[in-house]
Order: structure tokens, then sequence, then C-alpha cells
């Protein structure tokens, strides 16, 4: 009996020392490592990084950044059954361990007992919140030391987080394979779903992820996937969380994966990417790929649209005006020729600019036709109106290709694109067109005069070609377009549309050992005394110049710097002929100006952004509307919120430039947009040599301007102008854009008076005699007549001015 005691008593210090020991042991391993451990506090306020998403100004979506593709989601909106699969797959004692779970570990260690000596993976035992400390706070280094430090971690984690929390940043970080970050973008990637609108099967088989996700894809790995997917509905069955029923049809329904549908609603590459580089200036890399930013911006997906379409098709006609510079390359024989034609590389332009064209191979030619074959095997046609252009080459076009017949310069073996026209030939498939990348490049931007806001923009024929923003980027010099700026500071000295200015020879002096300066007019002529607004219909250099001279080209520079054409303005008489660089974007504001009566505006591409609680951390407009918030509104006048835009220059001399660039479509260089029967007004512009062409324009409401020109300066041809490259780009956009809308007639300043007069002579007319037009005056410049030929009133301009259209009368500045 002594013995017994003394065997116990020995058998309890020992146990007791060996306690102490293990004890101590871990109180030293816990202070050892947890010394230095990263701040788990942090995970309090953590926010993963989230998608920023860039909307058009309707709401829909345009684009995504994300340096990972995740959709931040809350907890409270995460399906309960989702959170119960991964707890049922991954952890189910997540609600009753505190970071760790000794019986999954006890559990783990005997099967990795078992599996000594066998070729299979040593079973973990982390729960949830190990996860959570080590996707956060930790490194995938396999080591003791790690599984230690992720140990400590999650046992902190849990005396500072909530479950729900804990739940919700392990559901949102976690990666799910196919690019997928969270639970959220794995429903969108693999079944192009909301959480809410996942099934059983589908929500365990998202579940089944985290262990490995390139183990189970559901389609190189597809048993396995299955597997996976059915163990995960067994553990949500022995879990309680679904019936037998639900387990039994989950099982077997199949497994079919969906890639994400294609949302955006407009391609807009080139306004994108300014959109971009503004958030990044603004915001910082980081915030602009994970910080879940909401970005409205002004884009019009409409107007975008046809922005593309026309630029696009302005720029190939002029090209193939220019002539055929040879095929792609050639095939060396018909020898396998469809495997042969798929193995040559296809430029980037077919996936952004250029769609619906194909390459193809032609395999015989003749007067009639061209039998064309693509790398299906399959034939088509290209009839002879389509291939006639290819008779002229320009000169720096290859003259390698050979003339057959007198049609073309096509050969057999060439490759070439090809475009889906239309028809049928019975014989041979199929007709199509010949296509070319074209060498010129241009832009187009369309503006909200009045906000400044950004509507479309098209940067150049192909962002995949070139990221170039021809809109933005490109400094060109805009000849003639220029000349408004000049006539408007005349109308704020003194000067009237009517104004009479000599067109003859000028000379100036350039500096000493100069040579003498000696401007001319496109038509090499000299037309004598003419008023201003035949100066600008008719686009005289002469006049021009020589109103610029007695004005000061001090005023002329005064004037360009204030309305943003360019910043610093050269003081030299040829800046008033548009010699000083300038971008696309900045002379269409200019204008913008002007029609909307000469307040200042800030382009912008941006309207609003929302960071991802959806607080408004910058918006376009800055002006406050008192009253406005939380009003239920049910009829009657909007508020009136004050104009706090500055007034650049006097709205009545803005008017009288927009009135004689009305003249600039109805009598002069803009004359091909008159057929549209609209109030429109605009500008030509074209550079010396030709190598820049322009158009700016606007109606009352929309501006646009148009530039085409080649990146590495060079004529665009003789006889090629503004008028015959940029205008009936503008035309097409403007006939589209305008399209099921009422025309309204430019908006009338008070002040300004419409009074018939002879539009040779600057004089008073009567009504119906030849030349008599309608010209603004101000009031103090009306030109003397007989008492009986008064004014206009307001609503007589506005019948008279547009075929009988009086509205808008309310809209006058």
């Amino acid at each position: 009996m002594r013995s017994l005691s003394k065997f116990i008593g020995w058998s309890l210090l020992t146990g007791g020392v060996f306690l102490t020991i293990i004890l101590v042991g871990g109180l030293v391993i816990f202070w050892h490592y947890g010394r230095f451990l990263p701040d788990y506090q942090k995970l309090l306020g953590y926010e993963p990084p989230t998608v920023t998403r860039i909307h058009a100004g309707d709401g829909r979506l345009l684009r995504e950044f994300a340096s990972e593709n995740r959709v931040f989601v809350p907890f409270r909106s995460i399906p309960k059954r989702l959170t119960n699969a991964f707890i049922a797959a991954e952890d189910k004692n997540f609600y009753s361990h505190t970071g760790l779970d000794v019986s999954g570990i006890l559990r783990a260690f005997w099967v990795n007992v078992k599996n000594l000596g066998s070729n299979k993976r040593p079973v973990g035992a982390s729960t949830i919140t190990q996860q959570v400390a080590k996707n956060f706070l930790l490194t995938n280094e396999i080591s003791l030391e790690r599984k230690i430090k992720e140990a400590i971690l999650a046992f902190r984690i849990e005396h500072a987080l909530s479950k729900p929390r804990i739940l919700e940043l392990y559901l949102n970080e976690i990666y799910l394979g196919q690019g997928s970050y969270g639970v959220a973008a794995a429903a969108l990637n693999y079944f192009d779903k909301s959480l809410n609108d996942l099934t059983i099967g589908e929500i365990a088989f998202i579940a089944g992820l985290p262990k490995a996700p390139n183990n189970y894809h559901p389609k190189r790995n597809r048993k396995a996937a299955l597997a996976r997917r059915d163990y995960v509905i067994g553990r949500m069955l022995a879990d309680k969380y679904i019936n037998q029923s639900e387990a039994r049809q989950a099982k077997l329904a199949p497994l079919v994966t969906k890639n994400r549908s294609e949302t955006l609603v407009a391609r807009a590459d080139f306004f994108v990417e300014e959109v971009r580089r503004e958030l990044y200036e603004r915001f910082g890399e980081s915030k602009l790929y994970g910080g879940g930013m909401s970005v409205r911006t002004s884009l019009d997906p409409r107007l975008q649209k046809i922005a593309d379409r026309v630029l696009r098709s302005g720029l190939l006609v002029y090209d193939k005006r220019r002539g055929w510079r040879g095929p792609l390359g050639r095939l060396r024989s018909f020898e396998n020729w469809s495997q042969n034609l798929s193995k040559f590389p296809k430029p980037g332009v077919i996936e952004d600019a250029a769609k619906n064209w194909r390459l193809a191979v032609v395999l015989e030619i003749n007067d009639q036709r061209a039998l064309i074959g693509f790398e299906d095997g399959s034939t088509a046609v290209i009839p002879r109106g389509e291939m006639n252009w290819t008779r002229k080459q320009p000169s720096y076009a290859s003259r390698r290709s050979k003339l057959r017949g007198s049609t073309t310069f096509l050969s057999v073996m060439d490759i070439v694109f090809v475009e889906s026209y239309k028809g049928i030939d019975k014989s041979k498939g199929e007709v199509w067109r010949l296509q070319q990348i074209p060498e010129v490049d241009g832009g187009l931007v369309v503006l909200d005069p009045h906000t400044g806001r950004i509507l479309a923009l098209a940067g150049g024929f192909s962002f995949a070609r070139s990221e170039f923003n021809r809109v933005t980027q490109a400094k060109r010099q805009p000849g003639s377009a220029f000349k408004p700026f000049v006539y408007l500071a005349a109308m704020d000295h003194g000067y009237s549309p009517a104004s009479i200015v000599l067109d003859a020879p000028f000379v100036a002096e350039q500096g000493p050992g100069l040579r003498l300066w000696k401007p001319g007019n496109y038509t090499k002529k000299f037309y004598g005394p003419s008023t201003l607004r035949l100066g600008i219909e008719r686009s005289r250099n002469l006049m021009t110049v020589r109103l610029a001279q007695q004005m000061g080209i001090e005023i002329v520079a005064e004037y360009a710097e204030r309305l943003g054409v360019v910043k610093t303005f050269p003081r030299v008489l040829s800046a008033a002929l548009g010699a000083a660089e300038t971008t696309l974007l900045e002379m269409t504001s200019a204008y913008s100006v002007l029609v909307n009566g000469g307040k200042k505006i800030s382009p912008s591409f941006i309207d609003r952004v929302q960071d991802r609680r959806g607080k408004t951390i910058f918006q376009h407009e800055d002006r406050s509307c008192i009253g406005c918030a939380n009003v239920t509104w049910e009829s009657g006048e909007p508020p009136s919120i004050k104009d706090t835009r500055p007034q650049l220059v006097d709205a009545k001399s803005a008017y009288q430039v927009v009135s004689m660039m009305e003249g600039v479509v109805q009598r002069g260089t803009g004359v091909r947009l008159r057929d549209l029967g609209r109030p429109l007004a605009g500008k030509t512009g074209t550079t010396n040599d030709s190598r820049d062409a322009w158009f700016i324009g606007f109606s009352p409401d929309l501006a646009v301007g148009v530039f085409v020109g080649f990146d590495s300066p060079k004529s665009l041809g003789r006889g090629e102008t503004g008028s015959s490259v940029a205008v009936p780009i503008f035309k097409n956009f403007m006939k589209e854009a305008l399209q099921n809308t009422q025309p309204i007639p430019f908006r009338i300043p008070p002040g300004i008076k419409l009074v018939r007069i002879n539009s040779s002579t600057g004089s008073r007319a009567h009504s119906g005699g030849a030349g008599t037009i309608l010209e603004a005056f101000k009031v103090d410049q009306i030109p003397p007549g007989e008492e009986n030929d008064e004014e206009l009133s307001v609503m007589e301009q506005f019948k008279e001015s547009s075929g009988g259209d009086a509205r808008s009368i309310k809209g006058l500045y």
C-alpha cells in the first residue's frame, strides 16, 4: 500500500513536471514566435482590393480595372447557404472553436500517421480563421514555423473579430481559380450568375475549390470537379444544411459552366484610356486597381458607336481614293493554300476596328471578278466594282503587284483583307469587298458645349494598332479652323460681320535675313474689298491676315490663350492663319465657347467618382443646388441653379461669329452639309501642302471636331482639304446623331438684331433682293436705312432663319 502511494506520488510529480515543461515550452514558443508577428488588428479595418468599374453616362458598364478580379460582398449580402457550404467543406466546427480545431488536428495527425510511407499528400487541419491569418498576414511557405505563427494569429484574430467578420474576409479574399478572387467573382466567372442565383450544386462546386482550384477545373479535370462537388454536397447533408432530397437532386444535376457575359456597352478604348489616366493621376495606382471605385463617365454609348463607325469609314474612303498599296503578303503556291493562309499572322486591327474583316487569298482573277479563298477552305468573290479603286496607286505604294487586264493591280496568291458586302454570286458564293488598313489616321470628339462633358471620342482608326490619341495628344496646326477666333476678337473691337476689309496682296517682313512673307488665298486670286462674313465663309487668308494686322497680333494672341486654343500663342501674323499647334480637343472646346454664349467650359470625361461605400469623392459639377436634396418632384419648373461659369467673351460677339459660321455651311467651304437641313455652323481647316484636314462644327447643343492626317506629317494629296476629307466625316456623324430630333435654331442673345443686307456690300437691302441675307448686328452697329425697313423682331428672326420653326424662345441667352 505504501509502495502504491509512493508510485502515485512520483507519477503525479512526474506528470506535473512534464505538464509544467509543456506549459513553459508552449509559453516560450508563444513568446518567441509571437514577438514580431504582423499586427492582426489591421484586419479590423481591412478592405481587400476590389474592382474599379467604369460606367457610361447612362450607368451601363464600360470597363473594369483590377489587380485582382474581386467584387466585395458584405457578409449580410452573402447567401446563408453559401456560407454553410464553405463551413461544411472547410471547417465544420467554425462556430465553436477559438481559432484552432483540436479535434480536427488530432484527426489529421492520425490520418497522416496511417499514410506514412505512401505517396498521399499530408492532410491539413487549418480552420477558416487560420486561413485568414495565412492569406492576409503570412506567406504560403510550408514549414512548422509558419504553422505555429498561423495558430498564434488565429487565436488572436478570434478574440479581435466576430465570426461574421472573419467569414466576410475569408469569402471575399480567397482565390478560387480562373482569375476569381472571392465568391462573387467566382459566381460570375464560372456560372455568369450573382450569388443569389446559384443552385446548391453550383454552390457546392465553388465551396470545394479552396483546397486546389486548378485540380478541380470544370473542363480540364471534370471527373475530379464532380467528385469534389459531390463530396461537399455530402458534407452539407451530414451537417444538416440541406435535406436528402436536395442533396440527391444536386448530385444528379449536370455541372454546366458558362463564361461571363459580354456586358460592355461600347468599346470606347481611347475614351476609357483617358479616364484611366485621369483616375491614376487623381487617386494613384492602388486606388485605381484595388479601390473598388464606381466611376460614372460622360460617355454616350450611342454617339460613341456612331463616332467610331463614321471616323473609320471616312478614313477608309480617303485611303481608297488615294489608291492601292499592295497586298499584306503572298502565298508561294496553291498547295495547302487554306492551311498556309491560317498560319499568316493576323494584324491586331481586326480585333477592334475591323471585326467584319477576314484574311483571304486570291485564287483566280479576271476582268469581272476575283475568286478568293478563306482559311476554312470556303470561297467567295470580289466583283469588279469593288476592285476598280486598286487601279490607282499612290507614289508610296508597293510596285510589286502586276496589272491584270485593265481592272486591278491584284495578283493570284495575294493575301488581302476583305469585308462581307452583300449579295450572292450563284456560281461562287458570297460577295465581299476588298479592304486595306489605312495609313492615314485621325480623330473625332463630341462635346456638350454647355457643360464640357465629352460625349464620345474616337482617337484613331484602331486602338490595337496605336494607342496614340489623336484627339488629346496630337499637336497639329489647325490652319483656317483657327480663323473664327480672329473674327471673334474683331467683333469685340468694333467690327461687325458687314465690315469691309481689303482682300489684296499682302507682304510682311519676318526679320533680319529672312524672306518677305507673302501669304495667298487658296484660290490664288484676290477679291478686293469684301465683308468679314465673306472672308470667313470663303476662308480668305489675305483678309484674315490684314484684319489681324489692323487689330494687332497681341489682341489675337490674348483671345487664343483666353479660350484655351494654345497656352502660349506666337506673336507672329502667320499664327492668325492657324500656324500655332494645338489639339483637336482644345479646338473643339474653344468652339463650344462660341455656341454656348461665351461661357467658359472645362472638358471632362468623368462626371462622378464614388468609393466602395458609395460616398462621392469627386464630381465634375461643383455648383450647389440649395434645397434640392430629399425633394419629391411632381410638377412645375425645375430648380434654378446659378450659372457660375466665367464669361470669357461677349455673348453678342460670340453669336455674330456663330452666324458667320452658319454661312460657311450655307454658302462656303462647308456647303456639303447644307442638304442635312439642320441649323449647323463650323469651319474647315487645311494646312500648307494639305498636311492636316480639319472641320470643327456644331449644332445648338452638340460640338463636334474632326481631324485627319498622317501621324508622321506628309501631304494628304493634291486637292485634299478639310472640305473634302473632314467635312464628310462630320456630315455622316451629324446625320445619325441628330436623327429623330427636332431642328432647333441657334439661340440669339439680347442686344442682337437680324437685319436684311446685301451680302457683298454690307449695306441695307430689301426682302427678296439679289444677294440679300439676314445679318446679325449689335444694336449700336445697325447700318442706316429707310425708316420703313425696320429690323426683324426676335420671332421673325427665328421664322426667317429656320424655315418657320420659331420654337425655343426661352432658350435665348
